[in-house]
C-alpha cells in the first residue's frame, strides 16, 4: 500500500481527516489503567501507530512510531517526538523494548501479520494491542442508524483471535468495558450520549465515516436527529443514558514473551 502525501500508511488518509483528531480522541483514564496493569513494570515502551499520543504512559521511557505527519503535529508538548515509520518495518534492533503497545491502529495496517511480527521481534516482554472485536460491533445502536459504518468497521478490524494467535500461545484477550463518560471518542464511547455523534467532528475522528460518504452521514444525522426530537431513540435506548458501562467490542489483546 502506498503512503499518502502526509505519510499515512493505512487505508485512511489522515491528511484529509486527521485535523482536530486530538480534540475528540483523548485517552480515557479507565482504559489507560487497564493498559498500565498489563504493562506491569516495563520501562522502555514502544508505541506503534502512536497518533497524537493517546495511552502513552507518562512515567515510562516511550518511543513512538507514527507515519502520518498530520497526526505527529498534534502530539502534546512533553511527549516524545514520533518517528516516521510503519509497523511493518520498525527501525529497531531485536528485543529493543521491555514492552510494546498499539492502540486503535492495527485495522489500518497494510500487513497486520508482518506488523505484529515486527512488534514481537523488537519486544522482550508483553505486546499489547487495543482493538475492537468485529463480531461484537453490532451491539452498538449505531447499527440501526448507519449500518454501513458498522459493516465498514467489521470488514476492517481483524479478528481478535487472529491477533492473539499471531502474538503467541500465551496471549490473552481481555474485554474492556466502555465508561458512560468516556473521554476517548471512538464510536461506542457515545453509547449513552447519542447527540454527540451529530457533531461532524466527532464522526470525522472515527475513520470509518470517511469510507461511507456524505449521503450516509446526512441520512444518519437526519434520522437520528428526528428520533431524538420525537423521543423515539429514548424509547428504545434511553436506559443507556444512565448505564455506567457498556460491554461493547473493545478488547485488549496481550501477548507475552
Amino acid at each position: 500500500m502506498e503512503r499518502t502525501g502526509d505519510g499515512s500508511a493505512g487505508d485512511a488518509d489522515y491528511a484529509r481527516i486527521g485535523f482536530g483528531y486530538a480534540d475528540y480522541r483523548r485517552p480515557d483514564p479507565r482504559i489507560a489503567a487497564a493498559i498500565l496493569r498489563e504493562l506491569g513494570d516495563a520501562y522502555t515502551v514502544l508505541n506503534v501507530g502512536a497518533g497524537a499520543g493517546s495511552y502513552e504512559p507518562r512515567d515510562r521511557d516511550v518511543t513512538a512510531v507514527e507515519p502520518s505527519a498530520t497526526m505527529r503535529i498534534q502530539r502534546e508538548a512533553g511527549l516524545p517526538r514520533a518517528i516516521d515509520a510503519t509497523a511493518e518495518k520498525l527501525p529497531f534492533d531485536d528485543d529493543a523494548f521491555d514492552a510494546s503497545l498499539a492502540t486503535f491502529t492495527v485495522h489500518q495496517w497494510a500487513d497486520i501479520d508482518r506488523g505484529l511480527a515486527e512488534m514481537r521481534r523488537v519486544t522482550r516482554g508483553p505486546v499489547l494491542v487495543l482493538s475492537c472485536d468485529p463480531k461484537a460491533l453490532d451491539r452498538f445502536w449505531l447499527d440501526e442508524y448507519a449500518p454501513e459504518v458498522i459493516d465498514t468497521e467489521a470488514a476492517r478490524y481483524p479478528a481478535v483471535e487472529h491477533i492473539a494467535e499471531a502474538l503467541g500461545a500465551n496471549s490473552r484477550i481481555i474485554e474492556v468495558p466502555i465508561p458512560l463518560d468516556c473521554l476517548d471518542g471512538f464510536g461506542e464511547a457515545y453509547y449513552g450520549r447519542p447527540e454527540a455523534l451529530l457533531d461532524p467532528g466527532a464522526r470525522q475522528a472515527n475513520s470509518a465515516w470517511s469510507f461511507v460518504g456524505p449521503l450516509v452521514a446526512r441520512r444518519f444525522v437526519r434520522e437520528l436527529g428526528d428520533e431524538l426530537a420525537s423521543g423515539a431513540w429514548d424509547a428504545k435506548y434511553g436506559d443507556l443514558r444512565t448505564q455506567p458501562e457498556f460491554d461493547g467490542s473493545l478488547r485488549l489483546i496481550v501477548g507475552l514473551e
